[in-house]
């Protein structure tokens, strides 16, 4: 069992023709329930900020504009997947086994994309032997 997690939040986007990440948070979870509690909520987080309820607060005028059809809901998708308790015990699994979790979903302009892996698993992958293919 994998006792410690690294936990990553980073948003991608294009700026002069370049894929850009920015940071949104990083989180060093001393257990697996906390890794996912971590994990959902920083989705959750997100989902709110790009859909938030015009009833919760006063916005500016034109600050809230619907997108077309066509755009990918992140919000729903983000939200939906804090609620599938299956997707929450497949995370769970993969992080217990030491395997790299990666939850991501895109609009038309950015990608939101979440990562969990076991500290444990990175420490042992620098520690085993490096892989040396002889180039001709």
């Amino acid at each position: 069992m994998h006792d410690e997690f690294l936990c990553h939040v980073t948003a991608y986007g294009t700026c002069d023709g370049r894929r850009i990440g920015v940071p949104l948070g990083t989180y060093r979870a001393p257990t697996l329930a906390l890794a996912l509690w971590w994990l959902r909520d920083r989705a959750s987080w997100i989902a709110e900020r790009l859909d938030p309820s015009p009833e919760d607060a006063p916005f500016p005028a034109g600050a809230l504009v619907p997108v077309a059809d066509t755009v990918a809901d992140v919000p729903a998708l983000l939200r939906a997947w804090c609620a599938d308790d299956v997707q929450q015990e497949l995370v769970a699994d993969e992080l217990a086994g030491g395997r790299l979790v990666r939850i991501a979903a895109h609009d038309d302009t950015t990608e939101y994309e979440l990562l969990a892996e076991s500290i444990d698993a990175l420490r042992m992958q620098r520690t085993a032997p490096p892989l040396v293919v002889p180039v001709s």
